[in-house]
């Protein structure tokens, strides 16, 4: 499934460093995941300190 970063992001970039597709950009408020580029290997949710990122 899908990922979303929600409000809990605090900005660290983990997410987006460890994206093997690239698919994680710096958005207005916090991160965000392009779910055309996204490849759903959840890597990103396993990195995320925070606990921000979950299945859409």
């Amino acid at each position: 499934m899908p990922r979303v970063i929600n409000d809990n992001c605090i900005g660290c970039g983990a997410c987006a460093s460890t994206c093997p597709a690239d698919a994680i950009f710096e958005g207005e408020d916090h991160y965000q995941v392009d779910q055309e580029a996204c490849i759903d290997c959840g890597v990103c949710e396993i990195g995320c300190a925070a606990n921000a990122i979950t299945e859409v």
